[in-house]
């Protein structure tokens, strides 16, 4: 069912006001801004691609973030500097970056340790010289001796030799998912890791480069189904390619970004504190904080510890995918809906006993199952407002699109 469809006449008449003005910039927002003012109906004119992943919010691909803008406007609207933010769905650190970019000290809680380990990347203080120059060593290291390994040889993907280092795995994904050369040249790269002092900045260029390289189409990175090991049909290309045969040329071209990236992001950064937990949420203590604003996981859409597994099974890190909230994997049925309305429910409560008095939570989410008017009810909040936005999904060959609501709620009582 389409969002317009379950909007009351009141909130189709906002949404419909709100669809032909101007959408909101939000470096305009104060705190004094209405709520009815705002729209957040952004076309590709209005908020451009390289604004929406300006500096480090492009430092690796994630599914299912929301837009660095959406979170800066209810920064300004409800935060002033030295006030704390949580997140505790933090995903790949949107809410935790913009916050610092305001000065507002910020805590993030996830159960994906991929997760943890890129916000905490994102989020560093680094010194860019030093940083620069680590990530420019450790790239030469591995390109020479990835060159002792196969003397500057071309090879197909399916050829095969003995590496020089101590870099051989029997990890059943890994070998599947990647040719012999591009599985040697992350491990090289891997092995060198240790070396160095940003090693989290290190591991997430590595998983960054193992994303793109693995045995699968150019126009499928986000869920491939099966290795690509023949030539094939490219809808991103609109020609006949190649499986992937290496991983160097993708260390390099994420080496360079990256270095432009933390160089740009520092330029803004501020010393607000950030703060990331890998714990489960439903069962964490949070200290006092003046508000929440976060996007919670889908209903039985995406399997966030699966999106990441060459992470995983690369990096070394601990799984606890079993304690996902809603995973594809549960499907969508009244039953995984029922749990996944009493799993974030308990988020929320735990949250309400930590909410400092006049503390808002803000709510992203696409709640076509109008699963989240009970949520609240069940975490103590009311709803103080509602904003149905309409986005257009730009990205991949997804190219639907859709609606979410952004939840505005108050503690009960």
């Amino acid at each position: 069912m389409e969002l317009q469809e379950l909007l009351t006449g009141e909130e189709k008449k906002a949404y419909m006001y709100r669809s032909v003005n101007k959408p909101t910039r939000p470096e305009t927002v104060t705190p004094e801004t209405p709520l009815e003012d705002l729209n957040l109906n952004w076309r590709e004119v209005d908020l451009p691609e390289r604004e929406r992943t300006k500096h480090v919010h492009r430092l690796h691909p994630y599914l299912g973030k929301f837009i660095p803008q959406l979170v800066e406007i209810f920064l300004r609207k409800y935060f002033k500097p030295g006030q704390t933010v949580l997140d505790p769905f933090c995903g790949s650190g949107t809410t935790l970056v913009q916050a610092n970019e305001l000065g507002i000290n910020s805590i993030g809680c996830d159960i994906s340790a991929f997760n943890v380990l890129l916000c905490r990347a994102k989020t560093a203080e680094y010194d860019p010289v030093k940083a620069q120059k680590e990530i420019q060593d450790i790239l030469k290291r591995t390109e020479a001796e990835v060159k002792k390994i196969y003397g500057g040889r071309q090879m197909a993907f399916w050829e095969d030799e003995v590496p020089a280092l101590s870099v051989e795995t029997k990890d059943e994904y890994l070998l599947t998912w990647y040719a012999p050369r591009a599985l040697t040249e992350l491990l090289v790269y891997r092995h060198f890791i240790n070396d160095y002092e940003y090693q989290d900045l290190l591991k997430v260029i590595l998983s960054r480069s193992a994303r793109s390289a693995r045995l699968t189409t150019h126009f499928d990175l986000d869920f491939p189904k099966k290795p690509q090991t023949e030539p094939y049909w490219c809808y991103k290309h609109s020609r006949m390619c190649q499986p992937t045969a290496e991983a160097l040329k993708f260390l390099s071209r994420y080496s360079y970004d990256t270095v432009g990236r933390i160089k740009e992001f520092a330029q803004v950064r501020t010393g607000a504190p950030v703060e990331v937990l890998h714990a489960d949420s439903r069962t964490v203590n949070f200290p006092p904080v003046h508000g929440v604003i976060t996007s919670p996981p889908y209903v039985g859409l995406i399997d966030y510890h699966e999106q990441h597994a060459y992470a995983y099974r690369l990096l070394g890190l601990e799984d606890k995918r079993e304690n996902e909230i809603g995973p594809a994997a549960e499907g969508t049925s009244q039953r995984a809906k029922q749990k996944y309305q009493e799993d974030i429910a308990e988020v929320f409560r735990r949250i309400g006993e930590s909410l400092l008095p006049g503390g808002k939570v803000i709510v992203v989410a696409a709640d076509t199952a109008g699963l989240y008017g009970e949520i609240a009810r069940l975490a103590g909040f009311e709803q103080e407002y509602v904003i149905n936005r309409h986005v257009n999904r730009r990205t991949g060959r997804r190219a639907s699109e859709f609606y979410e609501s952004v939840f505005i709620w108050e503690k009960r009582g």
